[in-house]
């Protein structure tokens, strides 16, 4: 049985010209495992609370995931039909080519570029968020320490050491991490739900508070400011695109992987508007959660815990989970160079929306492309929406993405200075003049793309006969 999906698998890579160079170590579960781990939703919507707590408050926290909930699901709903006719580690910049050959090479070398340093942003997201947790424990412990941002920036460095370590060192045991990162987050988000439930009753904030309570600080105008907190629930289910580029490493890759894609969505929304529907009724005076050193989350947790120790042991757990994301993460930016390199190529806010935005761009482009030509623009596959769903879907992720890239760009504050500039629009200047000066002293000569033919000649060649 082993053999015959693995050869059916190998045959369909070979197909779109690849050799199988990756062993399919990964159990559906364990690459379940690993997509809700880079997700790892209900930690960084907690984790990244900042973003939304002055920019819309309880509103935008919650509702604003709901709307990145479903925007994502019908992302990720579209790329399904893509992974599952073509699935291959290159994803996004693969698709686009198979499904516009007019334009390859250069679509092909745009998506990829923007990909990777969606990816590279990514890693730096988890280990930033990683390491402000770590800070508020010292501050929490200690109020008289003054943190200093070279203190944090030690604290990033080491814990992406010890992923890039442990990705170079033990992938052969990366399944089993992932399996049990999967178990972690599960178990971590139920105990600590209960948890902090328990320990703050009956002293907790009203459901007015939780699903309407609005605050602004930004300076920015309401509707504005709203809008800038997605960036929160945007962060929370974004990256679902892991699956793609470890589809290689996993039997049944065309029927099992746009169903990990999606369903690993749809768990990271649910987890995560249940944990957040949590803390806000826990949260106590919200004024002190915005204005702690220790950062929301620990505020929170000290407040329904009534305990520094309680709190900070409870916080071990999503900061575990965390750590599991960066290693998980750089597992897969490292599996989107390598496929990327298979054709010769390789402040806080500015940094998740470096990742959210870079990654929803990646996202539209094979979307867009298979839009423009009517829907048309790929074969007979596994995975297939019905056609109205399909045009709904893809309108509904282009809409989102068209909105959501602009607003992301903006200063998370009025009036703009240089501390609280948005510099990820400086990132994407330096990513597109690389990859352009790139594309002119080398890419237009040598980068092909994917190889088209390849895949062309293989849906028109007739089937062997056993």
């Amino acid at each position: 049985m082993k053999d015959e999906y693995e050869h059916e698998d190998d045959a369909q890579l070979e197909a779109m010209g690849h050799r199988p160079e990756l062993k399919r170590n990964f159990s559906t579960w364990s690459m379940l495992g690993l997509a809700f781990a880079v997700l790892n939703s209900w930690t960084a919507l907690s984790a990244s609370l900042s973003v939304s707590l002055t920019s819309g408050g309880s509103t935008s926290i919650i509702w604003g995931l709901v709307t990145a909930g479903i925007c994502n699901l019908c992302i990720a709903a579209s790329l399904a039909e893509f992974l599952s006719a073509y699935p291959t580690a290159g994803g996004q910049y693969h698709w686009v080519a198979v499904s516009w050959p007019r334009w390859v090479p250069i679509l092909s070398w745009i998506t990829g570029w923007i990909n990777v340093a969606g990816w590279i942003a990514l890693v730096a997201t988890n280990a930033l968020l990683s390491s402000q947790l770590i800070v508020g424990i010292i501050s929490a412990l200690h109020p008289a320490y003054d943190a200093q941002r070279w203190h944090q920036f030690l604290i990033y460095i080491g814990l992406t050491l010890l992923s890039f370590v442990i990705n170079a060192s033990m992938n052969s045991l990366l399944p089993l991490i992932y399996h049990g990162a999967f178990v972690w987050s599960i178990g971590g988000f139920v105990i600590m739900s209960v948890t902090v439930l328990a320990c703050a009753s009956p002293d907790f904030n009203s459901a007015y508070f939780v699903f309407c309570d609005f605050i602004n600080q930004t300076g920015w105008p309401d509707g504005v400011a709203w809008l800038l907190g997605l960036l929160q629930g945007g962060l929370g289910v974004t990256a679902f695109d892991a699956v793609a580029h470890m589809i290689e490493e996993i039997p049944h890759a065309a029927s099992e992987g746009p169903k990990i894609m999606v369903v690993c969505v749809g768990i990271g929304t649910l987890t995560g508007a249940i944990f957040l529907i949590v803390l806000l009724f826990v949260s106590g005076n919200i004024d002190d959660v915005i204005s702690s050193s220790a950062g929301p989350l620990l505020q929170i947790l000290i407040h329904a815990t009534k305990s520094n120790a309680g709190a900070i042991c409870l916080l071990m757990l999503p900061l575990v989970c965390l750590i599991f994301a960066t290693l998980s993460v750089m597992t897969t930016s490292s599996r989107m160079i390598f496929a990327f390199s298979r054709f010769n190529e390789v402040h806080n806010f500015a940094i998740i929306s470096a990742s959210v935005v870079a990654l929803d761009l990646s996202y539209a482009m094979p979307i867009a492309v298979n839009f423009l030509q009517g829907r048309n623009a790929l074969p007979d596959r596994k995975w297939k929406l019905p056609r109205w769903l399909g045009w709904l879907a893809d309108c509904i992720s282009l809409s989102y993405i068209s909105l959501t890239t602009v607003l992301f760009l903006f200063p998370p504050g009025l009036p703009v200075t240089g501390s609280n500039m948005n510099y990820c629009i400086v990132a994407f200047a330096i990513i597109i003049t690389i990859s352009v000066f790139q594309w002119i002293i080398d890419g237009r000569k040598n980068f092909t793309g994917p190889r088209v033919n390849l895949i062309a000649e293989s849906a028109e060649r007739p089937p062997s006969r056993p």
